[in-house]
């Protein structure tokens, strides 16, 4: 937003932030979301070149909806499951220490 735009919405007596801001997360917590998020991104990538969510499924012996819930970083599964999955994409831990390397 550009500081224009963001005096006028403050002068009316709105309150601008970004979303970390919003839900009070420490640093740490936002970096963790951010991590997750492209860990989550990039499995999603890796996996469409080269199999369904079903294939990815049965491999790590889960569910698709659990895969699709891993590809869009569902609350509910863990970065483990993430890793274990991009794992079973082929990455290397070289790789996935790459994809986390570049979250900041």
């Amino acid at each position: 937003m550009d500081e224009a735009k963001r005096k006028k919405l403050e002068e009316k007596g709105w309150k601008v932030g970004n979303v970390a801001e919003f839900l009070e997360l420490t640093p740490e917590e936002a970096t963790l979301i951010e991590i997750k998020l492209a860990l989550s991104r990039n499995l999603k990538e890796r996996r469409q070149k080269l199999m369904t969510q079903t294939e990815l499924a049965e491999k790590l012996h889960t569910s698709q909806p659990r895969i699709a819930n891993a590809e869009n970083a569902d609350a509910s599964v863990s970065i483990e499951m993430l890793i274990r999955a991009i794992l079973a994409t082929g990455a290397t831990p070289q790789e996935i220490g790459q994809m986390i390397a570049k979250v900041g």
